[in-house]
């Protein structure tokens, strides 16, 4: 369910397809988001689960960005 609704978003963020997103894509290589992507993409993760995500530099693949949220949601 994370992943699906995380996928999802960073699918619209992006303007990529959903199928290119995957738990080890990187987000930064694979899917070519700078920083303000990235930031825009944490936002509405935050907004989405109603969490806090503080530390984003640890952010490397998809799954990094669902284990946050789902470390956050305990």
């Amino acid at each position: 369910m994370v992943f699906e609704k995380i996928q999802e978003i960073i699918a619209e963020q992006l303007g990529r397809d959903v199928s290119e997103i995957q738990m080890d894509t990187n987000v930064e290589k694979d899917l070519e988001a700078d920083s303000l992507d990235l930031f825009q993409i944490i936002s509405d993760i935050e907004d989405e689960f109603e969490v806090s995500i503080e530390d984003t530099d640890g952010i490397q693949t998809v799954g990094d960005v669902v284990k946050l949220v789902e470390d956050a949601k305990k």
